[in-house]
């Protein structure tokens, strides 16, 4: 099977990702590295509350009869 990269990880994504998560590359010691991802965590801005209900963009799947696979 081929390698695939995940289409959701666009730059900008990346981009948006790296602003609250600290870059903890160079720390070798596990725990040193949870204790500053933690720091970062709580020094960032919270987020901000949902706008609509959780899941609005979901795909919608029509009802179907008993016994037939959706997907």
């Amino acid at each position: 099977m081929s390698y695939l990269p995940d289409l959701r990880e666009t730059p900008k994504r990346l981009q948006r990702k790296r602003l609250y998560v600290a870059d903890t590359t160079k720390i070798e010691d596990k725990l040193e590295r949870k204790k500053v991802k933690r720091t970062a965590r709580k020094k960032a801005a919270p987020k901000a509350k949902r706008t609509g209900p959780r899941g609005e963009n979901k795909k919608k799947l029509k009802k179907l009869a008993r016994g037939v696979s959706k997907r």
